[in-house]
């Protein structure tokens, strides 16, 4: 298997969603007919990675089996590290202001930093000891992680690029992503960050609830959105490399902690399962939209979602507002005035967004909290109200929006940080009286 990044029509990718996939990377290294036989093939050691309890329903249970080169189990005790600027809940480290807030780009770092310890928490929510909320980072790098692994018990990671491409050397096999793709890494699969440019910057969701899925799709029938065969995931590639030193850091209940492995972790030579890391190319998303008077609730644009025990509140739901004509007639056409039940964080990938008319910048973020008015700003509602309602298409813009049941509260970094926009409230004062009795 190749080290470098693999294009999406490589072999190197298995197509579909949430599928039973099975993959080797040297024939004849998957057992036949069984899961545990009493000697593996090859001389591997045999290893489930369960990412559901044995007991759920079927159509979500998730488990892989892995034929590795060493069990993971081969390593010291784990020893405390430094936490750096990532945070966990109880996010409880400033009060959370009702107010709208918005934040410019990370800058980009001038020491050679790798992606985890630029890994950045800006908010969260919920509780992960109870399986609810996320946590949004972002990630500023210019170094590859070369000796260095992580993975996170406390959530999955969806990965969403906005400067430079990532190779994401997992124990299941190598993503190759860049602006305008996604991967998601499920909860405790050991990974490393590899930069395919000098510099790399995006945005990190860790879902700490159920694992995404496909949203029902109900009244649209049996396609749109995003379709199953274009979720990709890699086949078997392992790393034989031993003798040497290896450290795995593991972020466990919010704090993270180290150990060291004489061996890589990323040794499994074949495997077979539907728990498996997946990566999705957003230019691929098929939207739905209004043909004839006003526009759809944003949750017509769900890519993916995690829902929660209560019917129709999504834990997080991942929408994607990407180029798109707009021909409703009778109909002010950007996001209107908002105050919203559900919590929405928004990031810029490229482009511009069509509710803002400056502030908002591709590796910027925005967030709007339960029942803070939001909306156009000043100049694009004025443009707005008098534009001339023909077909019009958005080009070069993608956007996208984490919509959460809870609150999501700011670090102390979120609020300290010289990239707030403290003046971000202005853009809509110059907002006119224009009632006429």
């Amino acid at each position: 298997m190749p080290a470098n990044g693999l294009p999406q029509h490589h072999p190197g990718y298995q197509s579909g969603f949430g599928n039973e996939f099975a993959t080797e990377a040297h024939p004849g290294a998957l057992p036949v007919g069984q899961n545990a036989p009493q000697k593996a093939p090859l001389g591997l050691y045999t290893e489930q990675l369960s990412g559901s309890p044995f007991t759920a329903p079927r159509h979500l249970n998730r488990r892989t089996w892995t034929y590795r080169i060493r069990p993971s189990v081969m390593h010291p005790p784990f020893r405390r590290t430094d936490n750096r600027l990532i945070r966990s809940s109880p996010f409880n480290e400033v009060e959370t202001t009702p107010s709208q807030l918005r934040w410019d780009p990370l800058p980009l770092p001038t020491t050679p930093t790798d992606w985890l310890d630029s890994l950045t928490t800006l908010a969260g929510n919920g509780d992960l000891t109870l399986h609810s909320g996320v946590a949004i980072h972002l990630y500023a790098c210019n170094k590859s992680m070369t000796d260095r692994f992580f993975y996170t018990a406390d959530g999955e990671l969806l990965i969403v690029p906005q400067l430079g491409a990532l190779k994401l050397h997992t124990e299941l096999g190598l993503i190759a992503i860049a602006n305008g793709e996604i991967a998601v890494l499920p909860r405790g699969i050991k990974f490393r960050v590899e930069l395919a440019d000098q510099e790399a910057r995006g945005y990190v969701l860790e879902n700490f609830g159920p694992t995404f899925r496909l949203p029902d799709l109900g009244p649209i029938g049996a396609n749109s959105l995003a379709n199953t065969r274009d979720f990709l995931t890699p086949v078997a590639a392992y790393d034989d490399r031993d003798n040497q030193n290896f450290e795995v850091v593991a972020k466990f209940l919010g704090n993270l902690w180290s150990t060291d492995f004489d061996h890589s972790p990323l040794d499994v030579v074949a495997w077979h399962g539907n728990y498996a890391p997946y990566k999705y190319d957003l230019n691929r998303f098929n939207c739905i939209n209004s043909v004839s008077f006003d526009h759809p609730d944003p949750s017509i644009y769900t890519v993916l979602t995690s829902p929660s025990e209560l019917p129709g509140t999504a834990n997080v739901d991942f929408a994607l507002f990407p180029p798109r004509w707009l021909v409703a007639e009778h109909t002010f056409r950007p996001p209107w005035f908002h105050r919203n039940f559900m919590n929405e964080f928004m990031g810029l990938i490229q482009g511009e967004y069509d509710a803002k008319a400056e502030g908002f910048v591709p590796g910027g973020a925005s967030l709007h909290n339960c029942m803070s008015g939001h909306g156009p700003d000043a100049e694009t509602f004025d443009r707005a109200s008098r534009a001339d309602l023909k077909p019009v298409k958005l080009e070069g813009t993608l956007a996208f929006m984490w919509e959460t049941r809870f609150a999501c509260r700011p670090t102390k970094f979120a609020m300290d940080t010289a990239q707030l926009q403290h003046e971000y409230f202005e853009c809509w004062q110059s907002l006119r009286k224009n009632f006429k009795p």
